[in-house]
Order: structure tokens, then C-alpha cells, then sequence
């Protein structure tokens, strides 16, 4: 008696491999989607293409507050790294340039690399948070106990939603030692 394989069990093969290349596919693309719906929609904090800042009107009829937080990953312990913004709030005019530091100390015995990653609440405000310098752009390399300060420079757009009366900007500090 011969075990061909059937019609049946040969047509559930190939759905099987139709549907592990689309699930690869699939994910393969989730990436590049991901980040064009941020874009579009604002959300998780990808903020505004810094070309846009060259020339910003202040509007002077409103005052936003800004607050700025600082988050340690568990990859950096809070025994090993300090990490907080120098001034934690600002009240500012949408299309004023703010200049300010983070200062991060790396607080053990041997060198790392860290990475800031942003994120910018509430949601609808990321489109509108220019920044022309941020440590968050580049990995940020610290010697074994050294301590830095790292700029941020940012506006807020002048068409910032006027319901909008408060921004958050927070960073979580990643370790990315190679």
C-alpha cells in the first residue's frame, strides 16, 4: 500500500507556506507602515521635520507650558546612571526658541553608550515640537563616572492647537552599550 500524499493535504501545504510568506511580508512592512502613520497621525512623539523651524512667527496671545521628564530604562538602573532635564517646566510663546540641557551621569565603573528615544504628550502636539538640536539624535558615549550635559533645542509650532495648553516632552535613557 503506497502513502502518496493527497490532493487535500498537498492544498493545505501550500496554504501553509502562502500564509508563512504572508505573515513575513507582512511584518517585513510593518516598519515603514508604522512610521508613516506616526507621521501622519502624531502619535508616539515623532514630532515635526526640523526644516520647517527656519522661520517661526511667536504668537504672543497664548502661553503654553512645557514640562520636561527624564525616565531611566531598566537596562540603566538608577544605581548606575543619573539622568534629569535642568529646568523641569517653561512657560513659552508658540514659536519661541527654547535652549535647554539634560544632565546625564554615568555612575559606574565602566564606559557606556545610551540613547535618549522621545515621546511627546498629549499626541496631537508631536507634529508640532520642531527640534533643531536634541542629544536624543545620536548615541551619547560617557568614561566610567562621567557626567555631561546634553542640549535640547526645540519651538513649539505657532498652529499648535489652541486647546492645547500643556506639552510634555520625555525622554527614557537607553543603554546601547555595543
Amino acid at each position: 500500500m503506497s502513502r502518496q500524499p493527497s490532493k487535500k493535504m498537498h492544498k493545505q501545504l501550500i496554504l501553509l507556506v502562502c500564509v508563512g510568506l504572508g505573515m513575513f511580508g507582512f511584518c517585513f512592512a510593518l516598519v515603514p507602515l508604522y512610521s508613516v502613520f506616526c507621521k501622519v497621525t502624531g502619535l508616539n512623539g515623532k514630532t515635526a521635520d526640523q526644516a520647517q523651524s527656519a522661520s517661526v512667527e511667536v504668537d504672543k496671545s497664548r502661553i503654553i507650558t512645557v514640562e520636561l521628564q527624564a525616565t531611566l530604562n531598566g537596562s540603566l538602573p538608577d544605581s548606575a546612571s543619573e539622568f534629569f532635564p535642568k529646568t523641569k517646566k517653561f512657560h513659552i510663546h508658540p514659536g519661541e526658541s527654547i535652549h535647554t540641557t539634560y544632565w546625564v551621569k554615568n555612575l559606574k565603573s565602566s564606559p557606556v553608550v545610551v540613547q535618549a528615544i522621545p515621546s511627546v504628550s498629549p499626541g496631537l502636539a508631536a507634529k508640532h515640537v520642531m527640534k533643531m538640536e536634541c542629544f536624543c539624535f545620536q548615541h551619547q558615549g560617557l568614561e566610567a563616572h562621567e557626567g555631561k550635559e546634553m542640549p535640547l533645542v526645540f519651538t513649539l509650532a505657532p498652529n499648535l492647537p489652541k486647546k492645547i495648553n500643556t506639552v510634555t516632552l520625555a525622554y527614557t535613557l537607553f543603554d546601547v552599550t555595543p
